[in-house]
């Protein structure tokens, strides 16, 4: 079924309470912007998981996420946040304790900039809170991959903090994330 918002591909949803934090940051500039931006995303999440909510329905015929069948959860979450302009996404397991979230065409990633680390703190809040309330508890999402680092895609890891915080102690002392998540 089509989705019942299509918005052109410059074009990104984002809720007010985002958008008001973003605006009020430039009065007194937080002292770490990072966490800050992934603060604001996690916030978003109310109105985007209301948003979801009232789109779920006409998309894909049910009216609780828990109604549908898990093989079908990351194609529904790609037509969702597509349709709001963020990009696509693909969402996968890796090991026993954790999901990736891919996207090659991310909005908040800036392709071409260099950047030296992965840049996407809106988005791992944001995810936090969407992918939270999907599984019924906490997940902490960090990004490891970057289209602003010139990677391929953004990759998102999602998991327990603990699995989170494992993962970034492995890649701090060197490790590659992969191994951290598939031990």
């Amino acid at each position: 079924m089509p989705s019942p918002v299509q918005l052109d591909t410059n074009v990104l949803g984002i809720d007010r309470k985002g958008l008001h934090a973003l605006r009020h940051a430039l009065g007194a500039p937080p002292a770490d912007p990072a966490t800050f931006l992934q603060e604001t995303g996690y916030a978003a999440g109310d109105e985007i998981w209301s948003c979801f909510l009232r789109w779920l329905p006409a998309y894909a015929g049910v009216q609780d996420p828990s109604q549908l069948d898990a093989s079908v959860v990351g194609e529904v979450l790609s037509e969702f946040f597509q349709s709001l302009g963020w990009g696509s996404v693909k969402v996968e397991q890796l090991g026993q304790a954790g999901l990736t979230v891919d996207s090659s065409d991310w909005a908040e990633a800036e392709p071409g900039t260099n950047a030296t680390a992965p840049g996407c703190h809106y988005t791992a809040g944001l995810l936090s809170s969407i992918l939270s309330r999907l599984a019924d508890g906490g997940m902490a999402v960090m990004e490891v991959e970057c289209r602003s680092c010139n990677d391929a895609r953004c990759r998102f890891l999602a998991g327990s903090p603990e699995t989170l915080q494992a993962v970034f102690d492995a890649m701090s002392s060197g490790r590659d994330y992969r191994e951290a998540l598939l031990q």
